[in-house]
């Protein structure tokens, strides 16, 4: 059994300033003020549209992101809606073949210490759920019915697509000291990293939930 971090990772480059530009392009037809473009004037702009709750401008760019996460947290990504996903099978990924190293892989538990009794229930826990799972291979099951053992801890990746105001929903959830810690982990992860390719998109929720 392998043990790996959560992460999260971009799929679709993201280009901070293509995206302000396109955003105040749409924006700007509102209000018929197209003439009112200049070198730098996107950010302002899209600043006074956060402030004044006119989002549905956002919605007019988007982009994708990968999240490497345990099972149980993927079941409340899915849970928001206006998104595309596309998601690792347990139908169809037979954790015993070479390709997956003969063996399954979890996520590490950021809530429990290592060498701790927290800790060393639940890796048991975890063996017992993979020893089960390859038992059942070699009486005769096939994947999708040997899954039913598989742990909440098994590792997962989840391709995410949504737009800029879905997103912005998103992180203000998931980025909660009321959210679970782990999909709290991998939501405050994805929110440095656009937060630093575009600052203005993402400053209110960053500045509330940013833990220094």
């Amino acid at each position: 059994m392998k043990i790996i971090n959560a992460d999260v990772q971009f799929i679709t480059p993201v280009d901070g300033a293509v995206i302000l530009k396109r955003l105040e392009e749409c924006g700007r037809v509102c209000y018929k003020s197209e003439d009112k473009i200049t070198e730098g004037s996107a950010e302002k702009f899209i600043a006074g549209i956060i402030k004044r709750g006119h989002e549905a401008v956002l919605e007019h760019c988007s982009f994708t992101v990968k999240f490497i996460c345990d099972r149980g947290v993927s079941h409340e990504i899915v849970r928001h809606r206006l998104a595309a996903y596309c998601q690792e099978s347990t139908r169809y990924c037979n954790y015993s073949k070479e390709g997956f190293g003969s063996e399954i892989t979890v996520i590490r538990p950021c809530f429990l210490n290592p060498n701790t009794d927290g800790w060393n229930l639940w890796e048991e826990g975890c063996l017992a759920a993979e020893q089960a799972y390859f038992n059942l291979l070699n009486y005769g099951c096939t994947a999708q019915e040997a899954r039913s053992v598989l742990p909440n801890s098994l590792k997962t990746e989840v391709v995410m697509t949504a737009d800029i105001r879905e997103w912005r929903h998103f992180l203000k959830l998931r980025c909660s000291k009321a959210a679970h810690p782990q999909m709290r982990e991998v939501a405050l992860k994805l929110l440095d990293m656009v937060h630093a390719k575009i600052p203005v998109l993402f400053d209110d929720i960053w500045s509330e939930y940013h833990e220094l």
